[in-house]
Parts: C-alpha cells; sequence; structure tokens
C-alpha cells in the first residue's frame, strides 16, 4: 500500500519522528485529562446531568479561551516553539495536578474549573504549535501524508488516552483524581520528549523571535490584524475553514446527543452508561485511523476542497440513516462514519492551511483554527440545549445536522481548493 510506503519514508526522518512522538504523548494526555473531566461532570453519581450542564462546563472550559487563542497565535510566530512545547506542558503538569487534589478535597466547583481553565489555555498554544511546526520537518510534497498521519495518530493517542481513562474510571469511587493524576504524568513524559527537539527547528524564523513576553506583547494586536489579512486573502483557504467549522459544529452537537443517550437512554446505572459511551469514543477513534488511511489518496486525486466535499455528503446520507434508531448498534456504525468524515475533512483543511499561509503566519492562522473548532463545538451544545429532550432523543437535531453536512457537501463541491 503507498500509505505504508510513504508511512515508511516518513518516519525515516527523525524530527519527523521526534515531533510526532510529543504530538503522541501531548495529546494522549489531553485523552487522559478531558475524559476524568468529562465523566467527573457527566457521571458522578452527585450530579444530575442535564444537556444544558454539558453545554455550561464546555462554555466554561472553552469559551474564555477561545476569546484568547488568536493572541496566542501571534505569540506563537514570534517565540521559540520548541520552547512552547516544553514549558507549556511543565505548567500543564502542575495544573493538571492541581485539578486532582481540588477533586480529591471536593473544593468548591469555580476553583475546580479555574485549574482546567488553566489546561485548556495552554492546550491553545501546544496545538496550534504542532500544526504550525510540522512544515518544519518535512518536505512540501509529503505534507499532506504528514497531515494525515501526524493529526491523526495524536488523535487515536488522545482516544486511547480517553479510553484507558474510562477504565481507570470504573475502578474506584476516587478514580478521578487518579486519572487526572496519570495524565500529569503522561504531560511530564512530552515535556521531556520535547527536549529531543533542537530549540531553533521548528521555527520560527530567528529575526522573527522577540525576546520577551512584554515585547511580543505589544504587537500583539497588529499581528493578529494581519493574520486575518492574510488568511482573507486567501479564498481557498477561507472556504476549507468554514467548511471545518460546520462540520466540528456538527460533531459537537452529535457528541452532547450521545452523552445524553449513554447516560439516560441505553443503560440503568452509570456504570453500563460510561462503558457505552466508551465504546462510542474507541468506535470513532477507528473512523479517525481510516480517514488516514483513505484521505491521502481521496485527497490527491480529487483535491482537498472536493474530497471535504465527499466527506461532508456522505455523513449527511448516513447520518440520519445510523441515527435517527436511537440504539446503540447503529449509532455506533454512525460514530465511525462520523469520525471517518470529520477526519477526513479536517487532514484536508491542514494541508490547505499549510500549503497557503506562510510560515511567519501560521502559529496565529492555526490559533483561529482552533478558536473556531472551540466556538463551534460550544455553539454545538447550545443549540443541543435547545433541541434535546431529557433522554437525549431528538430527530429534529438529527435532520438538522444533515442538512448542515448537505450544505457544506455543495458549497465545497464548487470549489478546488488544491
Amino acid at each position: 500500500m503507498s500509505v505504508v510506503r510513504d508511512l515508511r519514508v516518513l518516519l525515516r526522518l527523525r524530527d519527523f519522528r521526534r515531533l510526532l512522538a510529543l504530538r503522541l504523548l501531548s495529546q494522549g494526555a489531553d485523552g487522559v485529562y478531558q475524559v476524568a473531566l468529562a465523566t467527573y461532570v457527566v457521571f458522578s453519581p452527585q450530579n444530575q446531568t442535564s444537556a444544558s450542564a454539558i453545554a455550561s462546563a464546555m462554555a466554561v472550559l472553552l469559551l474564555p479561551y477561545s476569546i484568547v487563542g488568536p493572541f496566542a497565535g501571534v505569540l506563537l510566530d514570534r517565540w521559540r516553539r520548541r520552547q512552547v512545547f516544553l514549558y507549556g506542558n511543565l505548567l500543564r503538569t502542575v495544573l493538571a495536578s492541581v485539578t486532582a487534589l481540588l477533586m480529591i478535597s471536593h473544593a468548591p466547583t469555580w476553583l475546580f474549573y479555574i485549574s482546567a481553565l488553566g489546561v485548556t489555555a495552554v492546550n491553545r498554544f501546544i496545538l496550534a504549535g504542532l500544526s504550525a511546526a510540522l512544515p518544519r520537518v518535512v518536505d512540501a510534497e509529503r505534507l499532506v501524508m504528514a497531515n494525515s498521519i501526524s493529526p491523526t495518530a495524536g488523535t487515536l493517542a488522545a482516544t486511547l488516552g480517553g479510553g484507558a481513562a474510562f477504565v481507570l474510571r470504573l475502578l474506584g469511587s476516587h478514580s478521578d483524581a487518579v486519572v487526572v493524576l496519570v495524565g500529569a504524568a503522561v504531560y511530564l513524559l512530552a515535556a521531556l520528549a520535547s527536549l529531543r527537539l533542537s530549540a531553533e527547528l521548528l521555527g520560527p524564523d530567528p529575526e522573527l523571535v522577540l525576546p520577551g513576553i512584554r515585547t511580543a506583547l505589544s504587537g500583539t494586536a497588529k499581528g493578529l490584524a494581519s493574520g486575518v489579512r492574510h488568511l482573507a486573502a486567501r479564498p481557498h483557504a477561507m472556504r476549507a475553514l468554514a467548511a471545518m467549522t460546520l462540520m466540528r459544529f456538527c460533531y459537537g452537537a452529535l457528541t452532547v446527543m450521545v452523552l445524553m443517550l449513554s447516560r439516560y437512554s441505553w443503560s440503568s446505572t452509570q456504570s453500563h452508561g460510561l462503558a457505552l459511551l466508551g465504546v462510542a469514543v474507541a468506535v470513532s477513534g477507528a473512523g479517525f485511523f481510516a480517514a488516514a488511511v483513505i484521505t491521502p489518496w481521496g485527497a490527491g486525486r480529487l483535491g482537498p476542497g472536493r474530497w471535504i466535499a465527499v466527506c461532508a455528503g456522505a455523513a449527511a446520507v448516513l447520518e440520519p440513516a445510523l441515527a435517527l434508531p436511537f440504539t446503540p448498534l447503529p449509532m455506533m456504525a454512525a460514530a465511525f462514519v462520523l469520525g471517518l468524515t470529520t477526519q477526513g475533512a479536517k487532514i484536508s483543511t491542514d494541508t490547505v492551511l499549510q500549503s497557503s499561509v506562510d510560515d511567519g503566519f501560521r502559529g496565529r492562522i492555526f490559533s483561529i483554527y482552533d478558536v473556531l473548532f472551540n466556538v463551534a463545538f460550544v455553539g454545538a451544545a447550545g443549540v443541543a440545549v435547545l433541541m434535546l429532550p431529557p433522554d437525549g432523543r431528538s430527530a429534529p437535531l438529527v435532520v438538522t445536522v444533515a442538512a448542515l453536512y448537505a450544505v457544506v457537501a455543495v458549497g465545497m463541491t464548487r470549489f478546488d481548493a488544491q
């Protein structure tokens, strides 16, 4: 298979291997930490979860730093990215440990959320930095394949980390804190892994690096405005980003629905509901892996823009057919399809942005991308609050999501964002 051959070629590149290892550890820790938070909020016996509670948690964790995100991108284009990975993961190690202590001590909810917000804030730098650094370790000819392997492998690492967290969560009453401490340990390993990369390797270029926070922040607003203008001048990148934002919205709305179905419709006990949610996450992760295998072929033949259209069109047809029964088995199939189509579209979008955006702007552009991801997810949760009944069964929500997928498919069919 060409995928296996290209993967072998990429893995011969020492710096790509090291950046990939850093991503796997970092996103694996994210999976552990985020599932621990989700199960603490949704499945803890003391919590009577509703769609509004889930939406509120998402808003508290994601929206504040979605506002800060573009400013983080300006700093990413001014700081050495390797140093961001090192100090960012060290900081997340400390903050995740604090979260575990707050869980054990049953501290007030607002303290718990402040700690979680800190981890989320640093995450904006890490994920955007990983995407911005990738073109520094592979050549342009292999960028599509690298975008298939690296972010998808990171998503799979997060899925595996989340799966491990589900298992640990089922072991005992205090396992939420134990899971968070496991995540903190993996964040520490990610920090150590970053030391294997040269401080100058990942960019930005030396003449763009500024020595201190105050100096960098003084040009933040101007840098952000120039980043937006840079993106606006590239219509292919704008269209791909808009399509991916809508698809992320759809994925978020269905995620909340599956959470509610697992909690209240598919099981009579919290442990059974948690197990079903874990299966859904694992199946969706398998879809991410399938996307990594299929997307290089599809995007190579059709172009990234038209491949996004194919992914959205498949989701528009299959999502209502599988989700409307509201039963576990068809919904697991839907989780696979949506994992495949969402990740396939994301790989294509990453490639369009990386090939269209200059290196000096990549940090802020990928931070804007990250902000749109979070805002779309939180917005989807807000819509789900209005449409989901207590048991999570909502045909109007399923149909609305299918219509949005169809809009993306029709819109992107007109363009070839190569």
